[in-house]
């Protein structure tokens, strides 16, 4: 059974997208951005702010399809500046356990949408 995830404290999609679908066990959450779900703005200070600002939404879409980020199979993670890899991996480790971290990739791009530095997508299965 397919089931829509949509929950208001993670920000609202920006186009013809769901914030995540739970497909059985299998939860596919679409690329988050650093945008405060409160007040819309986006969190471009730093890359750090970026990053933690992303993993929590993530978490609270995790958390409305009754998961966790231990639930985290895979991620797919988007950057502007491949030499930011040091300060998101800090960042990123802090939220994922050392063992038994999920699958990953980091890859770089030109742009991201509305100019952000990152964006993480993920799979999670539960």
């Amino acid at each position: 059974m397919r089931k829509i995830i949509f929950t208001p404290n993670a920000p609202p999609p920006i186009g013809p997208y769901s914030q995540a679908i739970k497909v059985g066990h299998t939860l596919y959450v679409s690329g988050q951005i650093a945008l405060d779900p409160k007040s819309g703005e986006l969190l471009m200070s730093n890359i750090e702010e970026e990053t933690h600002r992303v993993l929590d939404n993530i978490e609270a879409i995790l958390h409305e399809a009754e998961m966790e980020f231990k639930d985290i199979v895979k991620c797919t993670v988007f950057v502007k500046n491949i030499s930011q890899f040091t300060n998101i991996n800090a960042v990123y480790s802090t939220y994922f356990p050392k063992v038994g971290a999920p699958a990953r990739e980091l890859v770089e791009v030109s742009e991201l949408p509305k100019g952000v530095n990152i964006e993480i997508s993920c799979i999670a299965y539960k």
